[in-house]
């Protein structure tokens, strides 16, 4: 059940520093060698948190073999830091409850397959009160019970209260609606490649932005979308699938080893590039977690938990080090320089849902240093409030997010175009929010996109 494996997960994440504990004074991993340690961690939770344990087979004997050793480790712990209830074995951070964040759900309308105002009748029947468009930050803010905003922003993004929860409602199973946090959404919006585009997804899964891509492109064109990691393909494929995504290839290889030179790719002239970071920008305890890939954990992967939720769970890396900030950059800096190399390639955003400036703001100042003047920074979405750290002229151009000041996620986002002859004029905007946004307008409230010329299934 998705709802019940959501909150497992959820759950062994906010225990994670009290289960590392019980782990290295119970010494399971040195008893169990062949055990994963993220697989121990659930295992634990669900021992001595949860519901008790609900798999079968070998790991549930496993566990229950050292059941009395996690106990006696558990209650010496309690001791220790003289509490008598698990919860208060949490630091305070941990132990706040999952609603203490005031990250609103954000619920993005698939228009493969609807519009915006048939998802809007569709909740108003389910006994939601719609409230118009947002007219800023602070009444996403003030939302609460069943009641539900347009975004001020994104014109195809509706924002219902946090923790308000989707996972079995019809128009999300069926694919009408992606879960998705609003800065998850800024890299396809502000790519926006025009219909019959060819784009590369440079680190694809789980595939929200690959989808969101689609949609904008109306599954007319080609999205070449590259992933190392075959189980996160072949659940990245039953998602594109379901959200009625045509026009992508699927490929199970590192995106540095792809060819700039392949004929296959001589028409690219889109890339979105979300590499690897540190994570740090996302915020655990809430109901809408956008939580990163190939730096993450594929948790219920490794536990061979049931396929179907396309979130990863991050490594508990807050404050990473140094060296390891370096190296990251060293990897992003890379990816980026080899993205720029595609010979069609117009325009590129990179983004990173890292809070860090060595990841951010220095891997793109390097990387246009070292490409000299064949592109530059654009400046995007200039009515967006946050904008990059001064770390070189023109890093104000760049996007940031946080939960403080945009009700999302921590991300960062750059939009870079390429210049000199031959290039298209730059845009400070996408052309599909150009006329909305530049000049501070948006949609009406509940306003659709403009109906596509094939018939739409409607949400009913």
């Amino acid at each position: 059940h998705v709802r019940q494996l959501y909150a497992l997960v959820s759950e062994t994440l906010r225990y994670s520093p009290v289960l590392e504990k019980l782990l290295a004074g119970a010494a399971l991993l040195q008893a169990e060698k062949k055990l994963p340690p993220q697989l121990a961690k659930v295992l634990v939770y669900d021992l001595l948190f949860g519901k008790g344990l609900k798999c079968g087979g070998r790991w549930k004997v496993l566990a229950r073999r050292h059941r009395a050793r996690l106990e006696a480790e558990l209650a010496r712990l309690k001791v220790q830091q003289k509490v008598s209830r698990n919860e208060d074995l949490l630091a305070p951070a941990q132990a706040a409850s999952p609603g203490a964040s005031q990250v609103p759900r954000y619920v993005r309308v698939n228009t493969l397959k609807t519009c915006v105002d048939d998802v809007i009748d569709f909740f108003k029947r389910q006994g939601y009160s719609y409230l118009g468009k947002a007219g800023s930050v602070e009444e996403l803010r003030d939302l609460s019970g069943k009641k539900f905003l347009l975004d001020l922003h994104l014109p195809e993004l509706l924002v219902f209260p946090p923790q308000t929860d989707f996972h079995d409602n019809l128009l999300y199973t069926s694919g009408h609606i992606i879960l998705q946090d609003k800065a998850s959404c800024l890299p396809a919006f502000l790519l926006s490649p025009a219909a019959g585009s060819h784009v590369i997804d440079a680190c694809a899964a789980p595939g929200n932005k690959t989808s969101h891509l689609a949609a904008i492109l109306k599954n007319k064109g080609q999205i070449f979308a590259f992933d190392v990691d075959t189980k996160r393909l072949a659940t990245m494929n039953t998602m594109l699938m379901r959200a009625g995504v045509s026009s992508f290839q699927l490929a199970q290889q590192d995106f540095l080893t792809v060819d700039p030179g392949d004929p296959k790719y001589s028409r690219v002239t889109y890339i979105l590039l979300d590499p690897s970071c540190s994570g740090s920008g996302n915020t655990r305890g809430t109901g809408c977690p956008t939580w990163s890939r190939a730096r993450c954990v594929d948790l219920w992967a490794t536990a061979a938990l049931p396929a179907g939720m396309v979130n990863r769970v991050p490594r508990e890396e807050a404050a990473p080090s140094a060296a390891r900030l370096q190296a990251l950059a060293g990897f992003q800096r890379k990816v980026l320089s080899h993205a720029l190399s595609f010979p069609a390639l117009r325009r590129l955003v990179y983004s990173t849902c890292s809070l860090h400036r060595e990841e951010n703001e220095d891997v793109v100042h390097a990387v246009l240093q070292e490409r000299g003047s064949a592109f530059r920074l654009v400046n995007t979405f200039p009515s967006w409030p946050c904008r990059g750290l001064a770390a070189f002229p023109g890093a104000e151009c760049c996007l940031r997010a946080s939960p403080a000041d945009t009700l999302t996620h921590g991300f960062f986002v750059a939009v870079l175009e390429r210049h000199g002859e031959g290039a298209a004029a730059p845009s400070s905007l996408p052309a599909a929010a150009e006329e909305n946004l530049q000049h501070g307008e948006g949609p009406k409230p509940g306003a659709a996109p403009k109906k596509r010329k094939r018939k739409k299934q409607r949400a009913k």
